[in-house]
């Protein structure tokens, strides 16, 4: 991939934008939240490292164009992060995973943003199939996946510890074409 660009997606109440140091404060606020953490790959944050070094990852992404994450602006602050990375060229595919601050759960934004992501992803980037990895105990999220069209195509088992718990994953994925006929309501 060559490198991003900073760009902005405006969405009705929120708009997805390059993240910054100026965010580290607000991305520990999201992941430091045990409960919002409770069906992440990691357990929630104890100090703001985990936080300059994302915004670090984000900035090389960007530039190397192996990663874009977005952080989720409402009210001028972050209130989550979207990300495509596990970019396969060849293959044109990637991987989709998303955070949300607790605070925002259950109105709508993850619904509102994903959507402006996937089809900068399927027409900007061209790419042909978007993966997602998701604890199968965080059914919000399988059912966001689901509305947006991604199929469920398998669970791989305890693929995952976490704070000494061992989870499964479910794989859910979307091709362009569903996308786009999905869009054009077909």
């Amino acid at each position: 991939m060559t490198c991003f660009e900073p760009f902005t997606l405006p969405c009705a109440r929120l708009r997805l934008r390059f993240l910054d140091h100026a965010d580290a404060s607000a991305l520990y606020r999201i992941f430091a939240d045990v409960e919002a953490m409770r069906y992440w790959s990691s357990s929630a944050w104890t100090s703001t490292a985990p936080a300059e070094a994302m915004v670090e990852e984000s900035l090389a992404g960007y530039a190397s164009g192996s990663l874009l994450r977005l952080g989720l602006e409402v009210d001028g602050s972050i209130a989550g992060v979207i990300t495509l990375r596990k970019f396969d060229a060849a293959n044109r595919r990637c991987e989709i995973g998303y955070m949300l601050a607790r605070p925002h759960w259950g109105k709508g934004l993850m619904q509102e943003a994903m959507p402006a992501l996937l089809d900068h992803a399927f027409d900007a980037l061209h790419m042909h199939r978007i993966e997602a990895d998701v604890d199968p105990r965080n059914e919000a999220s399988s059912r966001l996946l689901e509305r947006l069209g991604f199929r469920h195509e398998g669970r791989l088992r305890e693929r995952w510890f976490v704070n000494g718990e061992v989870c499964d994953s479910n794989y859910y994925g979307l091709l362009r074409h569903e996308w786009h006929d999905r869009r054009r309501g077909g």
